[in-house]
Order: structure tokens, then C-alpha cells, then sequence
């Protein structure tokens, strides 16, 4: 079992689960720790640290979430290490809005995750009809290998829906069919080359980082403004590419105003070889007013890559993404990457097309921003009813799964956090999506997704929090 020792800083104003978390990731990247190595249960480190449980649990939650540990049931916490990191990287980061749901909620009674969907109300009998019927029609063909782009009819899907409801503009040709943004983001780097320097958001979903560090791409974290990612800085930053999340910015929760798009695209056409990947990440769900076209949309010099995936819109299990290339990168791509064979079972392709072919995935969407506006609703409702909220400021909650809350009961962050935990429910701080060296500081601010949450939960949790904030 690896040891685990340090000596916290009461007086740096860090969290005590920020500074174990960090001391832990650090002895991870530095091979300290190695691929294996179990770290001591919640009960004996808290003991040996002198620390709460809820201060271990929270800093092992972190770890999890960003793939730097394992769980195993009834067995513990196992060290997860990235062995293809260059050395003096920044390694995984705070996976906040991943695809999969990895944290192990044990012990909490509710938890404010932002990392998944409400499963329940997947449409499991329409989707295992169409299963039978793509099995009886495709018949042996099904069994054969699909188009290394993937299957047309599923293309032809996706640029159908991106050009009707978010202003996309593209051929299916220029669909690219990959297993989830992992392997998708893989290939844009051997793409576009490992020797630029790639610009991600700070704070941001740090894993973006991780997955272009980890296929040897030089990444530069550019700061935030209020209205997303600061061009002057970008400018300043020597990038070539830069990912953002104009339509929900992610942990922040902004929705980018059509200037700074138009400031972005200035910059990209400002300098040879410049792209903007555009990340569709929790776009489906926007509560007030219509949908914001796309910044490919608007691109009249073939600058923008455009990203997505169906984990939000459907599932986390579905590990089906997708690209849109402009036309001169997809030449490209074609000459030098059409060897390559699909990433994503053909069968599962198909029955995904005939889902979105047949009108069943725009009605789960449809359903799925009821329910989850409702949810919101309420969230606000009773921050509003509670005590703190007198003076609580909430922040984005007019698009996405979650949102910042800054209760502005003169509590840190930290104090937030742990007094939510003893009181069996989970939160994340703001400061773990900013990245290291940030001299930004977040000023007692969690965040609050609630998608996995129905409207009673939402009640007895917040309840549970104006108790613990008192």
C-alpha cells in the first residue's frame, strides 16, 4: 500500500482536500506513486493526516474524476498513471463535464455531479426496436467493416441535424465517425501537428488538456473574461490552435456574444495555419431563448473544426463523437488517414442513424429540456427559500446541466465544500477547474449540477446545505 505524507498549510487559504489532492496528482506525475500502487482507505489516511474522512473523500473524488486513480469495490483506491505524459506536463486535469461518470458517491447521501445525465428516462424500448430491426435488415452486411469515416446514413444524420438546429455548415462528407472526444481530439493533433502550441480555457475542462498533452502537443492555458476566452491574450500566447466552448462555456457557464465569435475568427484568419476547434459541449440544453448558431456557421474562411459527442444528448455509454472538417483539412485527412478502419461498431452506427432518421432523437431532446429546466427551476427556487440565499449569487444557469453558485455567506471555498460533505453532500469547487499558477482566485464558489437529481432530491439537498452553511 503507497504511503501518503505531507504537511498542509493552514495559512495559505488552499482548501486541506485541494492541497492533498494536488500533493497526491504530483506524486503520481513524478512516478513517486506508480500504475497499481493502492492508496490507504478514507478511514486510515484521515487518521494518519489528522484530517476529516470528508476532506480525503473529496480530494480521492477529485483524483477519480480526472482518471489519476481507480476505484475498485470493496477493495479501495488504485493509482491510474499516464505513462505517455511528457515530463514536466500538466498531466490530466479536472475532468468537471467528462463523458463518463467515475466518481464513487459512496457515502453521500446526494451529489451535485457535472459529469453525467438521468439515465432513467432513456428511451430504451424505441431504441431496442430499432435494434431488431437494423439486426433483421442489414443482415450479414452489418457484420462487415464500415466506411473509416463512418456510416453515411449516420453522417448524413448528424450534418442534417447540426445544419437545422445549429446552423452547421457542412456536407456528410466532412463528418468524421469516432469512439467519443478522446480518440477524435487524438486525431486533430496528428492532424494538424504536434509542434503547435495549443490554447485551452482557464478555468476550462482541464481534460483537454490532458488528451492533447497526451499525444505530445504543447498546451497554454488563456484566461477568461466575461465573455469568454480573452483574444488579447491568446494573441499574446503564441497558440496556433485554440479549443473553446462558445455555447456554454464550461465551468463558467457563459454563453459567447457574437463579437468576441467574430473576434476569434479575426484571429484565426489573422495568421497562417490558425483553427478554432469549436466544442459543442452541452449545447443541446439552452433554457432561454433559441439555440445560438454555431461559430462554424459563421466562418467564411474554412478556420473552424467543429466537435461533438451524444453523451450529454443521450448517454455516456454511447461513445460516438463526431468532427466536421473544412474542406482543405478533410483533403487532407483523406490523403493521409483513410487507411485508418472505424473506431465504432457499425451496428451501433446504424441504429443511432434510423434514432435520429426517424425523428426519436429530437422528441428526447425535446423531453429532456422539460425535465431538465424543471430541475433547474427548482434548484434556483429553493436557493432562493433558503437562508443564504439572501445574499447568493447564481451565475449560467441559462444554458447546461449546471451551474456556479456563490452563496456569499463570508464562508471560503473550502469551508463550502467540507461542511457540505459532513452533511452527506458533494460539491466541487470552483478553483479545481482553473490551471496551476492561475493567479485567478474564486471566491467561495461551487458548482451545482443537477441533472442526476429529480425535484425532491433537489429540495432535501439544498435543505442540507442551509443547514451546513449556517
Amino acid at each position: 500500500m503507497a504511503n501518503v505524507t505531507l504537511t498542509f498549510d493552514h495559512n495559505s487559504g488552499k482548501p486541506l482536500y485541494m492541497q492533498l489532492y494536488e500533493h497526491i496528482r504530483s506524486e503520481i506525475r513524478e512516478g513517486l506513486l506508480e500504475d497499481g500502487d493502492r492508496l490507504p482507505s478514507k478511514r486510515s489516511l484521515a487518521s494518519h493526516l489528522k484530517i476529516s474522512q470528508n476532506t480525503v473523500e473529496t480530494a480521492y473524488g477529485q483524483l477519480l474524476a480526472e482518471g489519476f486513480v481507480r476505484s475498485k469495490p470493496k477493495s479501495g483506491y488504485y493509482v491510474s498513471r499516464f505513462e505517455d505524459y511528457p515530463s514536466g506536463s500538466a498531466g490530466p486535469g479536472s475532468t468537471g463535464k467528462d463523458e463518463e461518470t467515475r466518481e464513487d458517491t459512496s457515502g453521500f447521501n446526494y451529489d451535485f455531479m457535472t459529469n453525467t445525465v438521468d439515465t432513467r428516462f432513456f428511451p430504451f424500448s424505441t431504441w431496442s426496436r430499432i435494434t431488431r430491426e437494423v439486426i433483421h435488415d442489414e443482415n450479414r452486411e452489418l457484420l462487415k467493416a464500415s466506411h473509416p469515416q463512418g456510416e453515411a446514413a449516420l453522417r448524413m444524420s448528424i450534418a442534417r441535424h447540426l445544419h437545422e438546429h445549429k446552423g452547421v455548415r457542412c456536407t456528410h462528407e466532412q463528418v468524421i465517425i469516432g469512439a467519443g472526444s478522446e480518440y477524435l481530439i487524438g486525431l486533430l493533433v496528428q492532424l494538424l501537428g504536434r509542434d503547435r502550441i495549443y490554447a485551452v480555457e482557464d478555468p476550462g475542462y482541464v481534460k483537454t488538456g490532458m488528451l492533447l498533452r497526451s499525444n505530445g502537443a504543447d498546451v497554454v492555458h488563456v484566461r477568461l473574461d466575461r465573455d469568454g476566452l480573452d483574444v488579447n491574450e491568446l494573441e499574446e500566447s503564441g497558440a496556433k490552435v485554440v479549443h473553446i466552448t462558445p455555447s456554454h462555456q464550461f465551468p463558467m457557464g457563459m454563453i459567447m456574444p457574437a463579437k468576441r465569435r467574430m473576434q476569434l475568427l479575426s484571429w484565426a484568419y489573422a495568421g497562417k495555419d490558425r483553427y478554432l476547434i469549436e466544442d459543442d459541449y452541452d449545447s443541446e440544453f439552452r433554457f432561454g431563448g433559441r439555440p445560438i448558431p454555431s461559430l462554424q456557421g459563421l466562418d467564411s474562411s474554412d478556420r473552424v473544426i467543429y466537435i461533438g459527442t451524444f453523451s450529454k444528448s443521450l448517454a455516456p455509454s454511447i461513445r460516438i463523437g463526431y468532427l466536421v472538417l473544412p474542406p482543405a483539412l478533410f483533403e487532407e485527412y483523406r490523403d493521409r488517414y483513410m487507411f485508418n478502419s472505424s473506431t465504432v461498431s457499425r451496428f451501433e452506427q446504424q441504429t443511432l442513424a434510423r434514432f435520429m432518421k426517424d425523428g426519436h432523437f429530437e422528441r428526447h431532446l425535446n423531453r429532456m429540456r422539460k425535465i431538465y429546466k424543471g430541475r433547474k427551476e427548482k434548484l434556483i427556487d429553493e436557493i432562493r427559500k433558503a437562508r443564504f440565499g439572501m445574499n447568493a449569487r447564481v451565475i449560467g444557469e441559462n444554458a447546461g446541466l449546471h451551474l456556479l453558485l456563490v452563496p456569499g455567506n463570508g464562508m471560503s471555498e473550502a469551508q463550502l465544500v467540507e461542511s457540505a460533505a459532513a452533511s452527506g453532500v458533494r460539491l466541487r469547487g470552483l478553483s479545481g477547474y482553473y490551471s496551476q499558477g492561475s493567479e485567478e482566485k474564486s471566491q467561495g464558489t461551487v458548482l451545482l449540477g443537477y441533472s442526476n437529481l429529480t425535484e425532491a432530491d433537489i429540495s432535501e439537498a439544498v435543505a442540507l446545505l442551509d443547514l451546513a452553511w449556517r
